[in-house]
């Protein structure tokens, strides 16, 4: 695979395809000593986050054209997260600020092994309260690719204004991407998350799942195939389900196989999945002949879970994402 241009790419620079990354976008305060409660920790690290965020700024370190669209704050912390998009390459003429709720904020338990648990304040935080009639819908149609999660579906408006951008994206023949992102505390119970996350399942073109959400969704074993398959539906081009350090599997209507990971010293998984996400984006935006050919498909998913594996060695999702070439270096060493 050619490298796709390293660095951070300006906003407006000439790219393949712009990817428009819709929904909230936060401060997470990380420990600063992993595998203490977050009662027990003396410090915090601050940290931007927020997994359709994260996802943008991964296009832009990769060299690719990226937007995000969402809703802030009109306070310190919303108007760094806006600074930071800028800093990062991604285009924030989808931004906007109110003035009655704050930028939402999480503390994230890292365990010792580098898993994480989340404590959110937004009760409501800016992000719920944009609405349809705020939606940039010219970046949107401007999009080779219009990119969510699951966490703008839980309360209206947002949702409304989650639903009225998709419909706008499919309607201007964009392709759709649905990373799930299940955040579980965020939602009034387990089945009000499962009923929400898959009210919009068969609008999306292509899907990336964990292991660990695949579990959740169908209640059973995320290793039998037959409970992945269940996912699938007509029109979808294509599944991929991420296996953390194991690789990912990946699914078409023509054929479906695995790749390994990559084994690295992991801090903090925070991130990883947008690091994964991001590179695939960025190389569907270039040329959507993947989900056609294996072979390049392949391709493309190695560098995505090396993409991934390199964002686990850094604490924070943002700081973390990979450089191409950072990419590029690890594959040349090979996987697990």
């Amino acid at each position: 695979m050619a490298p796709l241009g390293d660095g951070v790419a300006p906003a407006a620079a000439a790219a393949p395809g712009l990817v428009v990354s819709f929904g909230e976008m936060l401060i997470d305060f990380v420990p600063d000593v992993a595998g203490v409660s977050l009662a027990e920790s003396g410090g915090f690290v601050k940290a931007p986050g927020g997994a359709p965020a994260n996802v943008a700024c991964a296009v832009s370190k990769l060299g690719g054209s990226s937007a995000f669209v969402g809703k802030f704050g009109d306070d310190e912390f919303g108007h760094m997260l806006v600074e930071i998009l800028k800093q990062n390459g991604v285009n924030a003429e989808g931004c906007l600020f109110d003035q009655h709720a704050r930028t939402a904020l999480a503390f994230v338990t890292l365990k010792s092994n580098g898993e994480r648990e989340f404590m959110f304040y937004r009760n409501p935080s800016a992000d719920m309260l944009l609405t349809e009639a705020e939606l940039n819908l010219d970046l949107i149609r401007r999009a080779r690719i219009f990119h969510y999660g699951s966490i703008s579906l839980i309360t209206e408006p947002c949702r409304s204004a989650h639903v009225a951008a998709m419909r706008a994206a499919k309607a201007g023949g964009i392709l759709c991407s649905y990373d799930p992102n299940v955040r579980l505390p965020l939602w009034p119970s387990a089945q009000a998350a499962r009923d929400g996350i898959m009210s919009i399942w068969k609008e999306a073109d292509f899907i990336k799942v964990s292991d660990e959400e695949v579990a959740f969704l169908t209640q059973g074993d995320a290793n039998d195939e037959k409970n992945v398959l269940s996912l699938w539906f007509k029109g979808l081009k294509l599944l991929v389900v991420t296996d953390g350090e194991k690789g990912c599997r990946y699914f078409t209507k023509d054929f479906k196989g695995s790749l390994p990971g990559y084994a690295v010293n992991t801090v903090d998984t925070t991130g990883a999945g947008d690091a994964f996400v991001g590179s695939l984006l960025l190389n569907v935006a270039k040329d959507d002949s993947v989900f056609y050919n294996e072979e390049k498909l392949r391709e493309v998913l190695q560098f995505s879970n090396a993409c991934g594996a390199i964002c686990t060695t850094q604490k924070g999702a943002i700081p973390a994402l990979p450089t191409t070439a950072a990419a590029l270096e690890l594959i040349s060493k090979g996987s697990n």
